[in-house]
């Protein structure tokens, strides 16, 4: 069993704390550094290498200690208590699941609107990107599934986090843009069977993509404007 009582190594307790939990239009909050930036070579330089866009399951990639070690802190049960305590929610008997986004091709179809799965109870994105010069792109908290009709947006950079409340209406997406979009999203679930139901779809997924002809299927293929994620 984890001690809680051992402080995170990687993550910035304090400032994921602080933050302020909003309510409009959910219960979402934003820590702009979660990560200290004097982190950023050390933990890029272990992070895995995602060759095609979309999301991987964190169990299938490879990756070094310092990225690892954010790993750690994210499944830790002193991260969740801090997560707990934001939506003042019991998450225990909640197993966490975790993927990885990479890259991102700027296809139509890439950042649909969606409130995540009905499965997921809470939902953090941790931002790994190098940089994002964009301003297509950005992660946007939405009020419907129009993705410009938004009520705060944020730029997927090294250690920028994004954590709310999955609801009916949690709507979350950005617009297209090609670009090395890298991203941790942890979700804490209802059951372990929908822990093994998602590393499996995205291990299938990757697969699939390892497939060219495969691959440029899935790359224009349509996605759901509901009930995803």
């Amino acid at each position: 069993m984890q001690d809680s009582n051992v402080k995170l190594g990687m993550l910035d307790e304090a400032a994921i704390a602080a933050c302020e939990l909003h309510h409009d239009p959910y219960d979402y909050a934003f820590v702009p550094q979660a990560l200290p930036a004097r982190l950023k070579q050390e933990v890029l330089a272990d992070a895995p290498p995602i060759p095609d866009r979309g999301s991987y399951a964190l169990p299938d990639l490879q990756y070094g200690t310092m990225f690892a070690a954010v790993v750690q802190d994210l499944l830790s049960v002193r991260f969740r208590q801090l997560v707990e305590a934001k939506f003042d929610i019991d998450l225990s008997g909640r197993p966490p699941c975790i993927v990885m986004m990479g890259n991102t091709s700027g296809h139509y179809n890439e950042g649909y609107a969606h409130p995540d799965s009905r499965h997921k109870i809470v939902t953090v994105l941790l931002g790994l990107s190098r940089e994002w010069p964009y301003e297509r792109g950005r992660l946007r908290v939405l009020r419907s599934p129009d993705r410009d009709n938004y009520a705060f947006e944020f730029a997927p950079e090294f250690g920028r986090m994004l954590m709310f409340r999955v609801s009916s209406h949690s709507w979350h997406g950005f617009l297209p843009q090609k670009g090395q979009r890298m991203s941790l999203q942890l979700c804490y679930v209802d059951s372990e069977w929908y822990v093994r139901k998602e590393y499996m779809r995205h291990r299938l997924s990757a697969h699939a993509k390892s497939v060219p002809l495969l691959r440029r299927v899935i790359d224009w293929a349509p996605r759901r404007l509901s009930g995803g994620g």
